[in-house]
């Protein structure tokens, strides 16, 4: 499968780096309408010029250069491809690290000149991040969700309709919801989390950036982690990890019949309530009653 898009890239004329491309009508049939005509011009001010560019992307190879690696971002997050739905290998060695500004991207070596710019000019320069990935909304923004703090959602995270994600929540590259989601936890790179999920907040799931990349977590339709848990193993429909608790892939968990698992061997199991027994301190599965949790809350998510 392939990706096109027709952008527009911001390249540091000092250090010839392609810093950013915003692709408006990102698309997996073609490069469809053409871009308005673009004016080459430099911005004197950040140190950069823009130029139009026309990508075509094979969704199965690695990215190749910052045009292909955007391209790849932008179809994550316009949810035309969902986590895992391309290659995503090496992207960080096709990134510019980048200094993200109220005034635009500038290159991190061209900051204090910009900065002294900004001040004598009687408008101080805003610094929102120095890093190789943008803000979604700078770039994309999906109907039907809410984001609270634009700064923890990255471009390239897959954000489904109905999805809330609270101040503390994050969600990360190439990880999401796939459906209404509560996000006040932490979706590190790619993990996917099913629909009418909750992630409680200061919770984690260990994603693709942690133990070596290796293993994705996914998390079932109407799950529940708790404030402060997290989990290292996929949850099947219907689970619950109780508050403060951390399941990883070699917690040694008790079941119902009295034996002694590793939690890898119930990954991707439905129906569970992961607890830490109160008196004897070992964690335990057990079945986790439906009616223990009563769904999201319909009215943030419609």
């Amino acid at each position: 499968m392939y990706g096109y898009g027709r952008g527009i890239a911001t390249i540091s004329t000092r250090h010839d780096a392609m810093l950013e491309v915003w692709y408006p009508e990102p698309s997996l049939e073609g490069l469809g309408a053409e871009l308005p005509p673009l004016k080459a011009f430099d911005d004197d001010f950040r140190h950069v010029r823009f130029e139009a560019v026309e990508t075509t992307i094979d969704l199965d190879a690695p990215p190749n250069g910052a045009a292909d690696a955007y391209l790849r971002l932008h179809l994550l997050s316009s949810r035309l491809v969902q986590p895992h739905g391309l290659n995503v290998d090496g992207i960080f060695g096709q990134l510019t690290t980048v200094a993200w500004t109220d005034r635009g991207s500038v290159h991190p070596d061209d900051l204090a000149d910009v900065r002294m710019a900004c001040r004598l000019s009687g408008t101080p320069l805003t610094v929102h991040a120095v890093d190789k990935f943008p803000r979604m909304t700078d770039f994309v923004s999906p109907p039907g969700i809410r984001v609270a703090d634009a700064g923890r959602v990255r471009l390239g995270a897959h954000l489904a309709e109905g999805t809330v994600v609270m101040h503390e929540g994050l969600v990360n590259f190439n990880a999401g919801t796939l459906g209404p989601c509560m996000v006040e936890g932490r979706i590190t790179a790619g993990s996917v989390v099913d629909a009418d999920t909750d992630i409680g907040a200061g919770s984690s799931i260990m994603g693709t950036l942690s133990g070596g990349g290796a293993n994705v977590s996914r998390i079932g339709r109407r799950c529940l982690l708790g404030a402060n848990s997290g989990t290292g193993i996929s949850l099947g429909d219907d689970c619950a990890v109780e508050a403060g608790l951390y399941i990883t892939r070699g917690t040694l968990v008790t079941l119902p019949d009295g034996a002694v698992v590793k939690a890898i061997e119930l990954s991707g199991k439905p129906g569970i309530l992961f607890r830490r027994h109160s008196v004897k301190g070992n964690v335990e599965a057990v079945a986790w009653k439906s009616n223990s949790f009563t769904g999201l809350n319909a009215d943030l998510h419609a």
